[in-house]
């Protein structure tokens, strides 16, 4: 079997296993111990990696590397959010790298602009609710974290939706609603089910931003549809 067709096995066997590894981590393996659960949580991030590198083939340009820097930020924060300000600033970290990425494949479009009102309106209510959340809680030493984030992942969400791609636009809506859950449950009101949507949608997440690679045509600029 030449390297051709490895590669195709590996694009077509891929997703399989990062949905089975996804599945298992939500909803079989035990949170308990804590190096344990971890393990099964970045598998699933790992392969999206690997998935990543292969779509990016044969030819890679800039957008291709740092779309993979902000996947492999992600894994680091998906590894270190038991300690939350830790893992808040790799994510953040990968969100700066997917901005860049997504900056480099940046075609205007006044209808995609426009986005921008509703991410601002969206930012600026969740982050009110967020604030007097933690004031109320005393944590006010997160305040400053999470606003920034809010910030650059709206920001992220933004540029996605600039460069017309659709796979990279649905990643990132679906990264913001992971996040906003996992935020909403954590510092303001804690529901049933709250972890397995938060996981569901950020492996989807992710998986759509490095399935997005695969559209970058490296002879011209912009992601195609």
């Amino acid at each position: 079997m030449n390297e051709g067709n490895v590669s195709i096995l590996i694009l077509y066997r891929l997703p399989i296993l990062i949905f089975t590894t996804g599945i298992v981590y939500i909803f079989i393996s035990p949170s308990e111990p804590l190096a344990f659960s971890i393990f099964f949580k970045v598998i699933p991030m790992v392969l999206i990696l690997i998935y990543a590198f292969e779509k990016s083939l044969p030819k890679r340009k800039a957008v291709h590397y740092w779309i993979i820097g902000g996947i492999a930020f992600c894994l680091i924060g998906d590894a270190t959010l038991h300690w939350f300000l830790i893992g808040l600033a790799a994510f953040f970290v990968g969100h700066v790298f997917y901005t860049i990425g997504f900056l480099k494949e940046w075609r205007f479009s006044l209808s995609r602009g426009l986005s921008a009102i509703p991410l601002l309106l969206f930012a600026v209510w969740f982050g009110y609710q967020l604030v007097s959340s933690l004031q109320a809680d005393g944590e006010a030493a997160f305040i400053v974290p999470v606003i920034a984030y809010i910030g650059i992942i709206m920001l992220m969400a933004f540029t996605a939706i600039m460069t017309g791609n659709r796979w990279a636009i649905l990643g990132s809506l679906l990264f913001i609603i992971s996040d906003s859950i996992l935020a909403w449950n954590m510092f303001i009101t804690s529901f049933t089910g709250a972890h397995e949507v938060i996981m569901l949608t950020y492996y989807s997440a992710q998986f759509l931003i490095a399935h997005s690679l695969f559209t970058v045509d490296p002879t011209q600029k912009g992601m195609a549809w």
